[in-house]
This record gives C-alpha cells, sequence and structure tokens, in this order.
C-alpha cells in the first residue's frame, strides 16, 4: 500500500520543472526593458525627423542651402534697411529664396512667419521637444499595453512589428503627400484636399489583421495625433484620420478572406466621405471644393486597401504571423501536409478532424481564436505520418506492433512524433503559433500505458517514470490547452461501450481532472471558469457524435454487430489504458 506521503506527492501538482521547461519559460519572466526602451527611444527619433518641418531656420545673411518655397500663401510684414514697415504677399509655391544665395530681410521675415505658423523656433530645440512629446506618448502606449496584454511585452517580435509599423505608415503618408502636392499644384488644386487621399488607415487596418483591434485602436490614436503635426492649420484632419483608421481596423476583425480587405477599404471610404462631408461644412467650402475632397477620399481608401493587400504576406511571412486568413489557407485539404495525412494515416487523419470540432468549440466558448484551435488540431499529430502503424487510430485490429517491442522502445516511438511534426511543420513553414501546439499537445504527460506495463515486466527494480514522459513543454497558451484537453477526450471516448450524456459528461470531467491534478496547465492563463465551459462545450461535441441511433426493421446486414461486441471497440478497450496518452 502505497503510503500518505506518496499518495500527496502524486496528487499535488510537481514544483520542478524539466529542464527544457524551465529554459524555455525563463525568457517569458524577463522582460526586454531594454530592447523596448532602446526601439523607443530610436522610433521617436525618427518620428520627430519625419515629422519636423523642411524650411530651414535661417536669418539675414545666411546661405541658403537649398530652394526654399513657400507652403501656403502668406502675408508678411517686415522692417526694411531704414526701418521702414514693409509688406509682402507670398503665393504658395513660390520661391522665397534660391539655393546658394544669401536671405534677404524679405525672406528671412518670411522663414520667420512659416515657422511661427508651424509652430517651431530653433530647429535642434524643435527636434529635441518633439521627441520628447513622441517618447511619452510611447510610454503610456507601453503602460496600456503592459495591462491589457502584459505577454506583448516580452514577445520582441511584435514589439519591433508595432514600431515599423508606425515608422512606415509615417513615412508611407509623407511619401504620398509631396507626390500628390506636385499632383495638386498642376491641377490648381488646395493643398487641404491632398490630406484626404494620405493612405494613413493603412497602418491601423494592419495592426488589426497581425495583431488584434485593442492595439489597432492604440495605434490610430498615435498616427492621427503624429499626422496632424503634418496639417498644423486644421485640427479636423486629426479626427478624419482617427475615424477612417478605425473604422478599416473594424472591419478586418476576424477576417475570413483576403477580399474582406477590399470591403474594408469600401467602409473606409464610406467613412470618409461622411467625415469630409462635415469637415466641408464646417468650413463652409463643401460647394466649391467638395467634389475634389470626396475624390481625394475616395483614392486615400483605395489606397489603404491596397497597401494592405500587396503587404500582408510579406508581414506574416517576416514577423510569422498567422492571421485567420492564413489559418484558413492552411485548412485547405490539399496543403502538403494535410493531403500526406491523409495518405499515410487516414485514421490519425480523422482524429484529428474530431479534435478539430472539439477545440473550436471549447475555443469560442472561452473566447480564444477557435480558428487557430481547429487548424493547430488538424495539424497537432502530423508527426505520426512517419510511423503511422504505430499508433492505434491506424492499425489493423489484428496487429499491434507494440507487442514485439520492449515498452520503453514503444515510449520513444510514442513521444518521437511531437519532434517528428514540430520538425515538419518548420521545413513547411507553418506559423510559430501552430508550431507550438504540435510541441505543447502533450505536455510532458505520463504514457501510462507503457509506464505500467514496464512496471509489471520490472517488479523488483524501479522504474523512472520521467522515461515514459512526453519530453514537453507544457501548454503555454490557453489553444494550446484547450488541444490538449481535446486530444485526450477524444481518445478516451472511444472506450465508452454505451456514450449516453451523464458517461460523456462523467468522462470528460475526468479526463480534465487528471490533467489539471498532473500539473499540464499550469503554464497558461486556463481558470477554472474556463475549464468548465470547456467541458460543457465538449460534451455538446460528444453527443452529437454518439447520439444515439434506432434499429431500422427489415434493414439487417449479414454480420451487423452491437456497438459493444464490434471488434474495433474490443480491441480500444483492451488498448485504451494506453490511448489517453499515446493515440491522441
Amino acid at each position: 500500500m502505497a503510503s500518505s506521503n506518496e499518495t500527496t506527492s502524486r496528487l499535488l501538482p510537481k514544483t520542478s520543472l524539466p529542464d527544457q521547461e524551465r529554459e524555455e519559460g525563463a525568457p517569458v519572466s524577463r522582460k526586454p526593458r531594454l530592447l523596448i526602451y532602446s526601439l523607443s527611444l530610436v522610433t521617436s527619433l525618427l518620428l520627430a525627423f519625419i515629422l519636423l518641418p523642411r524650411i530651414p531656420h535661417l536669418k539675414t545673411g545666411d546661405i541658403a542651402p537649398k530652394n526654399i518655397t513657400a507652403p501656403a500663401t502668406l502675408y508678411v510684414e517686415y522692417e526694411g534697411p531704414d526701418q521702414t514697415l514693409l509688406f509682402a504677399r507670398v503665393n504658395r509655391g513660390e520661391v522665397i529664396a534660391e539655393a546658394g544665395k544669401r536671405i534677404t530681410d524679405r525672406s528671412a521675415a518670411i522663414i520667420a512667419e512659416i515657422a511661427r505658423r508651424e509652430g517651431i523656433g530653433n530647429r535642434l530645440y524643435a527636434y529635441a521637444g518633439l521627441t520628447l512629446l513622441i517618447v511619452l506618448v510611447f510610454y503610456l502606449f507601453y503602460r496600456d499595453v503592459k495591462r491589457y496584454r502584459p505577454a506583448l511585452a516580452s514577445d520582441r517580435r511584435k514589439i519591433i512589428l508595432l514600431a515599423f509599423l508606425l515608422v512606415v505608415t509615417i513615412i508611407v503618408s509623407q511619401f504620398s503627400r509631396t507626390i500628390m502636392l506636385l499632383i495638386a499644384d498642376a491641377f490648381s488644386l488646395d493643398a487641404a484636399t491632398v490630406g484626404f487621399a494620405l493612405p494613413v488607415a493603412s497602418g491601423a487596418m494592419l495592426v488589426s489583421l497581425l495583431l488584434d483591434f485593442h492595439l489597432a485602436l492604440a495605434f490610430s490614436f498615435i498616427v492621427s495625433l503624429l499626422m496632424g503635426m503634418v496639417f498644423p492649420g486644421d485640427p479636423f484632419m486629426q479626427l478624419f484620420y482617427f475615424t477612417t483608421s478605425i473604422m478599416a481596423a473594424l472591419h478586418v476583425i476576424r477576417c475570413k478572406k483576403r477580399t474582406a480587405v477590399i470591403r474594408a477599404g469600401g467602409m473606409t471610404a464610406l467613412v470618409s466621405f461622411v467625415a469630409i462631408i462635415g469637415i466641408d461644412l464646417y468650413h463652409g467650402q463643401l460647394v466649391g471644393r467638395g467634389l475634389f475632397d470626396l475624390g481625394a477620399g475616395f483614392l486615400g481608401a483605395v489606397l489603404t486597401a491596397t497597401i494592405v493587400t500587396v503587404t500582408l504576406p510579406f508581414f506574416e511571412a517576416v514577423f510569422d504571423i498567422a492571421t485567420d486568413i492564413k489559418l484558413l489557407e492552411l485548412m485547405d485539404p490539399n496543403q502538403p501536409l494535410l493531403k500526406e495525412m491523409v495518405y499515410k494515416s487516414p485514421g490519425t487523419y480523422h482524429h484529428s478532424i474530431v479534435i478539430g470540432n472539439l477545440a473550436e468549440a471549447a475555443a469560442e466558448a472561452i473566447n480564444e481564436n477557435p480558428l487557430l484551435a481547429r487548424v493547430g488540431s488538424y495539424y497537432h499529430d502530423i508527426g505520426k505520418v512517419q510511423k503511422p502503424e504505430y499508433f492505434i487510430e491506424n492499425q489493423r485490429v489484428d496487429e499491434n506492433k507494440h507487442d514485439r517491442l520492449s515498452p520503453s522502445m514503444s515510449s520513444l516511438i510514442i513521444t518521437s512524433h511531437v519532434k517528428e511534426g514540430a520538425e515538419m511543420a518548420k521545413r513547411q513553414k507553418l506559423p510559430s503559433a501552430i508550431v507550438d501546439i504540435i510541441r505543447q499537445h502533450h505536455g510532458n504527460s505520463l504514457i501510462t500505458y507503457f509506464y505500467q506495463k514496464a512496471k509489471e515486466l520490472q517488479p523488483v527494480g524501479p522504474v523512472a517514470e520521467q522515461d515514459f514522459r512526453y519530453p514537453g513543454p507544457r501548454p503555454r497558451t490557453k489553444v494550446a490547452a484547450i488541444v490538449m484537453l481535446a486530444d485526450a477526450v477524444e481518445a478516451a471516448s472511444r472506450t465508452l461501450v454505451e456514450p449516453t450524456p451523464q458517461r460523456i459528461q462523467s468522462l470528460t470531467n475526468s479526463v480534465i481532472t487528471r490533467i489539471f491534478l498532473d500539473d499540464q496547465l499550469s503554464m497558461c492563463d486556463l481558470t477554472l471558469k474556463d475549464l468548465r465551459e470547456i467541458s460543457k462545450s465538449f460534451n455538446m461535441i460528444l453527443n452529437g457524435i454518439f447520439h444515439h441511433r434506432i434499429d431500422y426493421p427489415g434493414v439487417e446486414f449479414a454480420g451487423a454487430k452491437k456497438r459493444s461486441d464490434h471488434p474495433d471497440k474490443k480491441h480500444l478497450e483492451e488498448a485504451k489504458p494506453a490511448g489517453s496518452t499515446h493515440s491522441g
């Protein structure tokens, strides 16, 4: 009889982690503050340089480094040589000072007036001040991210992606503005009209697609503030950019097709029209320039959708992010890994499809990504195609290759499908979210069947339990944990002789409790409430799978047997002590 200490140690979660898990889990607890601070400073310096007005700070007698033109029509008053007041009118686009020539009193006065309107004094001080303000905005954004998504603070790839998207959005917008100002000059259009055609909303749409809407909301606010500096005389432009960015981000939440980006562009155009009409009505210019402004708004929406459509695959590949669009493509049965599974291990393929149904329902019940859960389930056992005949779902009733192997060798073959599956997924360049599910869907759980068999064959000496455990790591995310639970529940459900709703519920609860007590769920954020919702969703799906079928009178087939008498079922019942650990 086991001692009380032995019983306690078996039931309570283990406090020590395998070396692999301790090593992999360490970076999660260490926040890369230095990287975040350095990246924030570099990004702020870049943005300040891009957004600072290009008019140099020059005084009378200085040499103009380049041609300086007026950004708008100005009326300037300045002192002449004999201290008399002089007035000058400068048209937009007019050359104020030519490159290589000295600055006159008139040119110096015009340059000073431009600096006053744009809100800068000395350029070096202005650059430092603008950098400081942007750093302050980033700090507030970082505090929000730490509260809302603390894991993101330690994800270097996504932090770099956010900074990159912010800088690129501003650069593309500024470049588009420069090109469109030349076009506006050619057609004598107002410079303010150009502002409506800038693809500022593309950044927010990409953040919503690649990360989530909450981050896109904060991103939209920051970009709108920064772009407002480009149009200091019109505070409504910040409101325009914010509303269009939010609309663009909203319409790509749970985006199922790449064509959805085009629809999001259409909705962005619609919001642009409403905002432009409101702005022009406020300024009393709807009749005079409303048609041109609406055309610019439509052009901006088209550019936004085009940029997102073209660049999204690039960001998915470079930053290794599984968007819903990418996940839908991976569900295609013609994907190489899924086709190989169908041909080499059809039993595993069917097993994975059922787990996909279970995992998707469970993820939806606790507000996780159901598409990621389904796709992760499809690929979680892809490593079994290397040795399909060693897994029970692919074996014939009259043959079991493990009968000729020692328990330790069988355990080694069973556990190898995790490593081989992860390597196959990496070779096919599957997203890291899918690879993580493959590696974590068994955690470091015990292969009970072969462990017990080894103890029976070696009753005297001790059998190392660690030799019969999966290498891990344990699930790090809720979705990976859901796949683990669905895998175990589906495998155990095959042993049910009479699958009534009560027996299904009892089975589901016992499997989830066993995994919980084995300390497999301590590295993810699943709560007891989540486990209860997951159990309910599993019961619903399994009741649908095992629903009662009546016997039709007069429709009998030779050799037909009851479910409990079927040899497949008997075989499963005999092998099931291992099924919950090695067949999934």
